[in-house]
């Protein structure tokens, strides 16, 4: 135990002259690459999966997995419950054990996760590994906003949170480059004809399988259904490199801080820390403040936390910030986009493909919120993200319901009376609907700033658990959505729900922009006690 656990205020200033750096020097932005390694990770494993299902739906010996649709939602949906456990337990270790102790811990849970998943010889044993891997992803995504908003100066702090829906993002256009690259060399989900009732095949020969995959009994002896192992296999190289770069990185200073360790607070600030920009002193000082003010409390465990009307009402406000962002529909294309362009009219090999696309213009979109986080408050920016999101969701139901319904066979597959132009216009509109939706993300940086910081962790951990949960009930739920309620009407849903969410930007987030950690935690305490 640090010996300046009961420092007072006025001796920070030459505790922080005579403690040196703990270890190299590393920049901000250095550290943020490193540990967005992780966000990349989450990106990528959740964004696989769109080029990946596909190949699953082969039958068994062509290498598939031979997936109804309900295992189809199963395998989206338990990766997203076991990022809820992730979130909610990581949250609870990185409290305990540190920031970069949980993510190199992450890293490890990546590798393992995805080569299990990578190997499932079934779905049964895929389930499991999926799990896992979400446990992985969940962690990262309540573990790596926290180290971000700990370790950056208040100067720079929402920017550089924003890296972090950035790397999210540019993990999934890797996943849909990669799976686009993969499916184009393999010609797209195939199989070999062994043999055909109907006589419309010929034995022996190769074919698309959208073109056979409704002939009765049908009898195939390959295909090319392996190709999603190879996709999910090279989610391990960043892993890699996440548990590789982080070794190389200090731990939170904050986290030091909130265990009194205040030496090694200093010397992990100083290290990521421009001492000609930044002033050392006055931030070790508020927090030491901080704690001090914390010290003479009774210690907060979740339950008391709850008990407490204005950390109740942070909480609360932190779960919905994560309901929501998940009932944009935002998963909908991440994880079935090649689904809803097969049904708009696409085969499943250019559905694949034109998945890059809408990467493309997510990534653009990540790219603009650096510009509106840095120049914006941040309840402005997620009004406008719900605005956005909402008018394109109203006309994708009105495309689906009025241009593409009429023209839907009763076997649920689309005619060829449909306008050309059709499927090309839900690509633009899920195109300008993700690019709205990650310029507009700022429920990540929210939750990483709005929590006390005696609970910041098991907090957070908690909101992005509510945000992992969603996710799997929406996971699950679409494509059951899709198929009794047709995509006009699911669409339609998400658009009313997000009405609601518009409200409670405008009404209920609060703004956190201008203040320090410190500084919002006093405010809030002040608005909701």
């Amino acid at each position: 135990m640090s010996p300046y656990r009961d420092v007072e205020p006025g001796d920070v200033a030459e505790l922080v002259r005579t403690t040196p750096p703990s270890g190299k020097k590393r920049s901000i932005a250095l550290l943020a690459a490193v540990a967005t390694f992780g966000s990349l990770l989450f990106g990528y494993d959740t964004g696989v999966i769109a080029g990946a299902l596909p190949y699953m739906y082969l039958p068994r010996v062509a290498g598939g997995l031979q997936l109804t649709s309900v295992e189809e939602g199963l395998v989206g949906g338990i990766l997203a419950l076991g990022a809820a456990f992730g979130a909610i337990i990581g949250g609870r270790l990185s409290d305990r054990y540190g920031r970069r102790h949980n993510i190199l811990m992450l890293a490890v849970i990546f590798i393992v996760g995805t080569l299990g998943c990578t190997l499932a010889p079934n779905v049964l044993v895929l389930y499991p590994f999926r799990f896992i891997l979400g446990w992985a992803v969940g962690g990262a995504s309540s573990t790596v906003p926290i180290y971000l908003a700990e370790t950056a100066p208040k100067r720079i702090r929402g920017p550089l949170i924003a890296v972090d829906q950035f790397m999210i993002v540019t993990g999934q256009l890797l996943a849909y480059t990669m799976n686009a690259a993969l499916s184009s060399a393999n010609g797209g989900p195939r199989v070999q004809v062994a043999a055909d009732p109907t006589g419309q095949f010929a034995t022996g020969q190769w074919y698309a399988w959208d073109a056979v995959s409704t002939i009765p009994h049908l009898v195939v002896s390959a295909g090319n259904g392996q190709t999603w192992r190879y996709m999910l296999v090279l989610a391990t190289i960043p892993a890699i490199a996440l548990w590789v770069g982080m070794r190389m990185m200090p731990e939170s200073s904050r986290w030091y801080a909130a265990k009194g360790r205040y030496v090694e607070s200093i010397g992990a600030l100083k290290r990521v820390r421009d001492e000609r920009r930044d002033d050392v002193a006055t931030e070790i000082g508020q927090m030491v403040e901080v704690h001090r003010l914390e010290a003479q409390q009774e210690k907060w465990t979740l339950t008391q936390a709850w008990r407490i009307r204005w950390t109740r009402r942070i909480i609360i406000i932190g779960c919905f910030l994560g309901f929501f962002d998940q009932l944009t529909g935002i998963n909908t294309a991440m994880y079935y986009l090649p689904k809803i362009l097969h049904a708009a009219g696409f085969s499943s090999a250019n559905s694949i493909t034109l998945n890059v696309v809408t990467g493309v213009a997510s990534c653009i979109g990540s790219a603009v919120g650096f510009v509106l986080v840095g120049r914006l408050m941040r309840r402005h920016v997620g009004m406008y993200q719900e605005t956005g999101v909402t008018l394109s969701l109203f006309a994708l139901a009105l495309v689906f319901g009025l241009g593409i319904g009429p023209h839907m066979n009763p076997d649920g597959t689309i005619a060829n009376t449909v306008p050309a132009v059709l499927p090309w216009v839900v690509v633009g509109l899920v195109s300008i609907f993700v690019f709205i939706k990650q310029s507009g993300t700022v429920n990540w940086i929210l939750v990483s700033e709005i929590f006390p910081s005696r609970i910041r962790g098991v907090a957070q951990g908690l909101a992005v658990g509510a945000l992992w949960i969603m996710n799997a009930v929406v996971t699950f739920a679409f494509p059951v959505m899709i198929a009794r309620l047709g995509a006009a009407w699911t669409y339609a849903v998400f658009g009313a729900i997000n009405v609601v969410a518009l409200v409670f930007y405008i009404v209920v987030v609060p703004e956190t922009k201008t203040s320090s950690l410190e500084e919002i935690e006093e405010t809030l305490q002040a608005r909701f006690s």
